[in-house]
């Protein structure tokens, strides 16, 4: 049983052109709050990044939200939800928020969260990290990205035992309820302890 005190959400800075991935975002901020978990995310208050936020802060759960100083102007409004924490680059943003999470969450989004799934499913892969990534599969935006998935293995480009990276539901609470489960897929790289290197 993994003991997961934040979560870490990767999300879109829209909202998206349906209301259920709003509806999902707050859904899943309620949840957060319901089991005593933090959330970590990357600190905007617009688009879903805004909605789950604000969701958890009004509920009063602990939000983190972390920007590059460059963003501030494009992803804050006059709001700020909990704690917000300034860096200067985009990957200092995704080191920090990857350390203070024991899990990951990606809900719908763009590029940008593509980049930061794909990134902590890597290091997953790698070993750098044991903890759990999942999707939050809205109004199943994420379909094609699995089948995708099952396209890489199918023509040998991910091994079978990398699938179980990822950690798949459509309701926040079964979502949480497996990453509270994960285990690992054996026969995972070993990563040099490069926090201490």
């Amino acid at each position: 049983m993994n003991s997961i005190t934040n979560i870490c959400v990767y999300c879109g800075a829209s909202l998206g052109s349906r209301p259920v991935y709003q509806q999902m975002a707050e859904a899943l901020g309620a949840e957060l709050v319901r089991r005593g978990i933090g959330l970590v995310y990357g600190g905007g208050s617009v688009g879903l990044m805004g909605t789950i936020a604000r969701a958890v802060h009004e509920q009063g759960g602990k939000v983190t939200g972390i920007i590059p100083s460059a963003l501030k102007t494009k992803e804050i409004t006059s709001q700020v939800f909990g704690e917000l924490i300034t860096v200067t680059t985009m990957h200092e943003r995704k080191a920090m928020m990857a350390g203070m999470a024991d899990g990951f969450i990606a809900m719908p989004g763009g590029f940008g969260t593509l980049d930061e799934l794909f990134e902590a499913i890597t290091w997953g892969q790698l070993g750098i990290h044991a903890k759990p990534v999942g999707l939050l599969n809205a109004n199943q935006y994420f379909d094609p990205l699995l089948h995708w998935v099952e396209q890489a293995l199918s023509e040998g480009f991910v091994r079978a035992h990398h699938r179980n990276l990822i950690v798949v539901a459509e309701e926040p609470a079964s979502l949480i309820d497996q990453m509270n489960v994960y285990e690992p897929p054996a026969g995972l790289v070993q990563w040099l302890d490069w926090n201490k290197a």
